[in-house]
């Protein structure tokens, strides 16, 4: 072989090899791509899953915001009837007194019908009483009769009126129970 032969020999072994690493690195920048790929699939995966999970939360809490005020609203109503109950009984009271000034006796009963319907908008239902059966959920048994006449604990008399908003009890009634 010549000398020639011997450079071309080394100029093709050369190019082979360089030939040879530019597949090489080939090969090895598309097995990182892959893998890059698989890495950023995963992490995707990983971020859609945690917003998955942070939006589901986020709609938990605003539920549970929403009945909690529904129900402290519902707490502060009940409580702002409460007080306004002792008018309304003196109001009834005052309606029942027979005095000679009719227009004055027509005036409270003006005032305790707008207070009542003012209440009734805010849910307010006065509790049953006379002839229904005593619900110690519902009514204060203040006092007990017999009566033969009369069913196994039917309420016979009703001392003070009873209210409630919902199934919330505002007040109980005060009642008088048969047998």
């Amino acid at each position: 072989m010549n000398e020639e032969d011997k450079t071309n020999e080394k100029v093709e072994n050369v190019e082979n090899n360089e030939v040879e690493e530019t597949k090489e690195e080939k090969n090895q920048e598309e097995t990182e791509k892959t893998e890059n790929t698989s890495n950023n699939s995963d992490e995707l995966e990983e971020l859609n899953d945690r917003y998955k999970r942070l939006f589901a939360e986020f709609e938990n809490y605003k539920k549970r915001t929403q009945k909690e005020s529904l129900s402290k609203r519902a707490e502060i109503t009940a409580d702002v009837v409460a007080s306004i109950l002792p008018v309304v009984d003196n109001l009834e009271k005052a309606v029942q007194i027979k005095i000679e000034n009719n227009s004055y006796q027509e005036g409270i009963k003006l005032i305790l019908r707008q207070l009542s319907d003012v209440l009734k908008r805010f849910g307010m239902e006065e509790i049953e009483t006379v002839g229904h059966q005593f619900d110690p959920e519902l009514h204060e048994a203040v006092s007990h009769i017999e009566d033969s006449e009369k069913g196994s604990s039917e309420i016979v008399q009703e001392y003070r009126k009873g209210y409630k908003i919902g199934t919330k009890v505002v007040r109980h009634a005060m009642v008088v129970v048969a047998n």
